[in-house]
């Protein structure tokens, strides 16, 4: 089944110092239940750091890449409650970014997941998407202890509309490009099959640009619309 729909909004997080606690609170009591019963949205997941930067990853799946630029998405970001009010000022080195699913392989969701953001030189996107698609990705997904890799690559447009939400962070979000998500049972597998096949070097050697930057995260919470 691999991912719940064609789009995802990917966030990376840190949090002011010493208030995770209330950020996970809030996080989990309100915030995901709120976005995930916004129509179009099928399920909310956010994971904490195990290996790399920033500390925290929400991952949200979505029917189509215009439910993260629809009317009732944005309306919601436009009206923050009193408690988000409270909490966005806290977060820190922000990446938010609403992305079109390139790939997806897999069945189910792992307790481990890897982030991998990168990019293709310019003129070489075609070949790296190629080596992702044919190779890469079956390869990965093939391997022992994996769940799923997907490979998710950023629509600007759509995650670059102004909201009320926005003003509340602390500085403006930054955008990743591509990102692949790996996920499994434990994080030594996960680790292992982004090293041994998605390294820096066979990125670069493929058509990437020279910054790619992974990070490793373990499950907190996930939640489904309707509760499931």
């Amino acid at each position: 089944m691999g991912l719940l729909g064609p789009a995802v909004l990917a966030i990376w997080n840190d949090i002011e110092h010493g208030a995770d606690e209330e950020f996970v609170h809030w996080h989990t009591r309100e915030h995901i239940p709120e976005r995930v019963a916004v129509p179009g949205f099928r399920r909310g997941r956010r994971y904490v750091a195990l290996a790399g930067s920033p500390r925290y990853f929400t991952l949200y799946e979505t029917e189509s890449i215009d439910t993260l630029s629809g009317l009732a998405y944005v309306a919601r970001l436009n009206d923050p409650t009193p408690w988000t009010r409270r909490s966005l000022p806290l977060f820190r080195n922000t990446r938010r970014t609403a992305c079109r699913v390139a790939l997806s392989r897999g069945d189910g969701v792992g307790g481990i997941l890897a982030t991998l953001e990168f990019g293709p030189e310019a003129g070489r996107e075609g070949e790296l998407a190629a080596w992702l698609r044919d190779v890469a990705v079956p390869a990965m997904a093939g391997q022992p202890g994996i769940a799923g890799v997907h490979l998710c690559q950023a629509d600007v447009a759509a995650t670059q509309v102004r909201t009320e939400e926005k003003k509340l962070r602390d500085q403006p979000d930054a955008l990743a490009r591509w990102v692949l998500l790996v996920e499994g049972g434990d994080a030594p597998a996960v680790e292992a099959v982004c090293r041994d096949t998605v390294s820096a070097d066979a990125l670069a050697g493929r058509g990437a640009a020279p910054d790619s930057a992974v990070a490793t995260y373990r499950l907190q919470y996930l939640l489904a619309a309707g509760g499931r």
